[in-house]
């Protein structure tokens, strides 16, 4: 059988070791192959092949609920449920989501893009089923990297305290999340991987077998089989697990993630155990591509690579730095001579590059695995003791630490400085990872100040602004990728005045412009450009860069919204509770009462494109957002005609 055969995981029950074999080699192929072509998570998926081979030979997926964690490591998934045809648009434009998607298909029974959450799903299908009188297996597959979570660990305390509910988990454990893992789970669960029996039996079982009598150098297939099993029965009294045992489950492990006969023995013997079960596999991210082997955190996902050198495909002209890079060595250069600067990231030291903070001032530098709610409340006790925290995490990934931010620091009006990279549209990850909320959610909190910079040079300076403000909790949020390449001074920057923007583009005066166009941050550029094109059109619109969400620079934009008495807000941001809200708000409570057109994101999930085509989709760019300045101001001028 051909893995494009395979509409059904169901298909797969009857085959053969060395049929599944060969269906392994043709999903890291087809992984390898659509990952060199459009780029997208590479390791997490080829370490799981067998792992999901060898679990769905034991479930009847008709009936059965599988919950994957975060979802990017469930490529082979895909592939063997109906989505090999349609497989090389994956995190295309209206292609195969680069996560699980309940709307996608019937065996993603839940969807996910942040970590942690599985074993939580999976119990909820677990006690509903029990409820209902239904008989499924509910089987949640979490990486060792979001068991630092602490939602999966919850929701162990709470499966533990329920002998009667079946529930198997699967420990999938390569060591790694992005970067290396941190803290004493992960060194728990390492030396479960060298403990001596998994040594032991692993190393001399089949030579002891062969040493019995009429056996001989010659093991048949029962043997083979008897030796797996006693495997299997051996690592499930492993002691070396007894954390999980006192937890209430039923601890299986460690059993190799990449060898079908012991993944299947091990997940039937586990479906046979009453209550809470894991299952502790360990893999190797990136099995079968040597290279992805060697290096895991780079190639964690890929940007489109040659698959025989693994060298990134090399782009037609040189880029300018990202903005996490600008903001890293700002970061950098500031706690040299600052050693109450700490960084802290939530398992992302690549994504947020603090790696830059790690390997120059290590001592300076803090990972805190995927808990975020933990790395605030952590920024919130440094910062009592007088040191300066830097908490760089996804604006997608601070909002599982909301609750922390409003008691932890903002009620105790604690100077902790939060950098939110990825803010506003991040592209082909899709709904679970676009930046779009952090301004509605942060705005409304009492002693928040936020703000975001209009391109690379204005981020060193806000920077500077994070650090030095000590008056109580700032944000600043900049987007994923590259900045316009404007000159970026080497030192020397000077802090923003708080809550102050300022004029970039102007007509001859107040008097003389039609329209107030009032940006902020990546949306800055676009809307001076949008002012170009409505000058083509014979209108004149003054442009502010607002810098400041809160506090707004009221004192700037009341007298300038009177005399010009027409509005237009442009942000990469939810408009419900927004920028654009903001500056409503700021009108409204001043009684100038002016036709206000907010821009930017609209009450709709965005989903996985590239960043042009979802902007382009959502309205967004230049010629864009001056259409609908034009068309504004055309109504209008047509509703009000000149006497």
């Amino acid at each position: 059988m051909h893995l494009s055969e395979i509409t059904h995981p169901n298909q797969l029950h009857g085959l053969s070791i060395p049929q599944l074999k060969q269906i392994a080699r043709q999903i890291r192929e087809k992984h390898l192959q659509t990952i060199a072509t459009s780029g997208g998570h590479l390791g997490p998926g080829l370490g799981v092949v067998e792992l999901t081979l060898g679990l769905y030979q034991t479930l009847d997926l008709d009936r059965d609920k599988v919950v994957w964690d975060v979802g990017h490591q469930a490529y082979p998934h895909k592939l063997i449920t109906g989505r090999y045809n349609q497989f090389h648009t994956l995190r295309q434009q209206n292609g195969v989501a680069g996560y699980l998607k309940r709307c996608e298909s019937k065996f993603d029974h839940f969807g996910a893009g942040h970590a942690s959450t599985s074993i939580s799903a999976a119990l909820g299908m677990a006690l509903a089923r029990d409820l209902k009188g239904e008989d499924f297996k509910a089987v949640a597959i979490i990486g060792d990297g979001a068991l630092t979570g602490g939602m999966a660990l919850e929701a162990i305390n709470h499966a533990g305290h329920l002998p009667k509910t079946n529930l198997l988990v699967v420990l999938n454990d390569n060591e790694m999340s992005i970067s290396p893992n941190v803290g004493a789970i992960p060194r728990y669960l390492n030396r479960i991987r060298l403990s001596p029996p998994m040594q032991f039996l692993t190393d001399n079982i089949e030579d002891q077998l062969k040493n019995l009598p009429l056996v001989g150098p010659n093991l048949g297939q029962d043997i083979r089989q008897l030796k797996e099993s006693l495997k299997v029965l051996t690592v499930a009294r492993n002691k070396a697990g007894a954390v999980f045992e006192e937890l209430g489950f039923t601890y299986i492990g460690p059993i190799d993630g990449h060898n079908l006969e012991e993944l299947i023995d091990t997940f039937q013997l586990a479906h046979s155990i009453k209550g809470p079960v894991l299952v502790h596999v360990a893999t190797v991210k990136g099995k079968g591509y040597s290279i992805a082997e060697k290096d895991q955190v780079g190639y964690h996902a890929q940007t489109p690579f040659n698959l025989a050198t693994g060298k990134a495909t090399p782009s037609s002209k040189p880029k300018p730095p990202k903005y996490q890079d600008v903001f890293a060595d700002v970061l950098v250069k500031l706690a040299t001579n600052d050693s109450r600067i700490v960084g802290i990231t939530a398992a992302m030291a690549t994504g947020t590059s603090l790696n830059k903070l790690q390997e120059k001032l290590p001592e300076q530098y803090i990972d805190v695995g995927i808990a975020e709610q933990h790395a605030v409340t952590l920024a919130a006790g440094l910062a009592c003791e007088g040191m300066r925290p830097v908490a760089a995490i996804y604006s997608t990934f601070l909002q599982r630490a909301f609750d922390q931010i409003v008691h932890d620091v903002c009620i105790q009006n604690l100077p902790v400085f939060f950098c939110m990279d990825r803010a506003g549209i991040v592209g082909d990850d899709g709904p679970t990872h676009q930046g779009v909320y952090d301004i509605a959610y942060l705005r409304c909190i009492p002693n928040m100040t936020l703000m975001a910079p209009k391109d690379e040079a204005e981020l060193q300076r806000m920077v500077v602004t994070g650090i030095q403000h000590t008056a109580g909790p700032i944000a600043v949020r900049y987007p994923r990728g590259n900045g316009y390449g404007v000159p970026l001074p080497a030192e020397g920057w000077e802090p923003l005045p708080i809550g102050k923007g300022e004029i970039l583009r102007s007509g001859p005066g107040p008097d003389d412009c039609d329209v107030l166009i009032i940006s902020l941050g990546s949306m800055v550029h676009p809307s001076v450009q949008a002012a170009e094109i409505l000058s083509e059109h014979g209108f004149q619109a003054m442009v502010v860069n607002a810098r400041f969400v809160k506090p707004l620079d009221t004192e700037l934009i009341l007298p300038l919204a009177r005399q010009i008495g027409q509005v237009v807000t442009v942000e990469e941001g939810c408009l419900m509770g927004g920028f654009g809200s903001a500056v409503l708000e700021g009108l409204m409570d001043a009684g100038v009462t002016v036709p206000v057109t907010r821009i930017g994101i609209p009450d709709q999930l965005v989903e996985h494109a590239t960043p042009d085509q979802a902007k382009t989709h959502l309205g967004l760019t230049s010629a864009q957002i001056a259409q609908q300045v034009l068309s504004q101001l055309q109504s209008t001028k047509i509703a009000t005609p000149a006497s």
